[in-house]
């Protein structure tokens, strides 16, 4: 009877989950996990934060004092090199031993690594990584994808083509895998009034198109702007809005430059990407590789129509008749087509725009989503 006891009152404690993620500063997968975590029930869930680097500096839009703000410990370890890795892995062990986590759930890829091998280290009960994206820069990450798979009890996959992924070129067991969708605050972005244009350095009339994200390669930039070109040439009223920064900044201006293209915009990191998105006509996604991208939930939540390649997780956001936003990767040709034909056709992009919205309001709120990971959870760690 006092066994019984003992595990009934075990059952209605609210369980210990550490998030383990790479950084806090303002990215897709950053937000998600701050979302996720400052909306998991209190009564069943007690969450802490570790991040591996730095704490970010503390402003309106920090992650980490959101965080503190809803009652979550953060830990920041303040790693930035590889040689600090044998230290981290000790500080995050001793850490896991004091906090006494049931669950450790990671995100991004030296989160997962490092974060589930300290883990098991430490004795957590459960492990479960977070695979946000189809990983084809180096095969490296794969290697140590495959490597961490031993400590791990699930992988949470963001769409069916990441687990797709994840099974047939990381090869990682099929059993393992569990996909819970990227989610979008619909409300935030439905809501808001357009970013001044005379602050964007944009003309009055023209037609704004927006590309939101890393300037990277893996971001399909380069071969936006070649198609820029015919774009420009086909709708010279049109104005284009690079808002994020990153280690391509320099090149992509100096390609800008050489093609001749005058009415490019690199806006840098922006806190008004809402507001940004509902003054845009069109957002595009040129990416060569993803996970299922948050940027375009954002952009169906502000009711935008999109032009945006067939990588991972992109043709599962748009419902059936939604598909003529979805061009090949690398078909500059039809790229340049669909967004010269979307610029031109008013009554086309406001269609497709509250298509767009209502998708995302039934499929893809942080509700659901929440809800999913809520029940994954229990259902893990036997409390169902």
């Amino acid at each position: 009877m006092a066994e019984t006891t003992a595990s009934t009152d075990l059952q209605r404690r609210p369980a210990r989950i550490a998030f383990c993620i790479t950084e806090l500063d303002p990215g897709g997968a950053e937000r998600a996990l701050v979302e996720l975590v400052t909306r998991l029930d209190r009564g069943r869930f007690s969450p802490v934060v570790y991040c591996l680097g730095p704490r970010p500096a503390s402003n309106p839009t920090s992650l980490a004092d959101r965080l503190e703000a809803a009652g979550v410990a953060v830990h920041c370890f303040s790693a930035r090199r590889l040689r600090q890795l044998p230290w981290l892995a000790s500080r995050l062990v001793e850490q896991m031993r004091k906090d006494r986590p049931t669950l450790v759930q990671t995100f991004l890829f030296h989160a997962n690594v490092i974060g589930a091998w300290a883990a098991r280290r430490a004795g957590v009960p459960r492990v479960v990584t977070g695979i946000r994206v189809a990983e084809r820069r180096s095969k490296w990450h794969l290697w140590f994808a495959r490597w961490t798979d031993r400590y791990v009890d699930r992988h949470v996959c963001v769409s069916s083509s990441v687990r797709d992924f994840s099974r047939d070129v990381v090869r990682l067991p099929a059993e393992k895998l569990l996909v819970i969708p990227n989610a979008v605050d619909i409300a935030r972005y439905a809501s808001v009034g357009p970013a001044d244009r005379k602050l964007l350095g944009t003309a009055p009339d023209s037609k704004l198109i927006a590309c939101i994200g890393r300037l990277d390669h893996q971001k399909g930039l380069d071969w936006l702007l070649e198609v820029m070109l015919e774009v420009e040439r086909r709708e010279p009223n049109c104005e284009l809005l690079l808002v994020g920064d990153g280690p391509e900044r320099e090149s992509l201006e100096r390609q800008a430059r050489r093609l001749g293209l005058a009415r490019v915009h690199f806006l840098g990191f922006r806190r008004d990407v809402p507001e940004i998105l509902t003054a845009s006509d069109l957002v595009v996604l040129p990416s060569r590789w993803e996970g299922m991208p948050n940027v375009v939930l954002e952009a169906m939540a502000a009711g935008r129509a999109v032009v945006a390649t067939d990588v991972e997780g992109v043709r599962e956001l748009f419902a059936p008749d939604g598909l003529e936003q979805v061009v090949s990767p690398g078909d500059a040709q039809r790229f340049a087509e669909q967004m010269v034909r979307f610029l031109g056709d008013e009554t086309l992009r406001h269609s497709l725009g509250a298509a767009n919205q209502a998708r995302v309001r039934e499929h893809f709120s942080f509700a659901s989503t929440v809800s999913a990971y809520e029940r994954f959870y229990d259902e893990l760690l036997g409390r169902v």
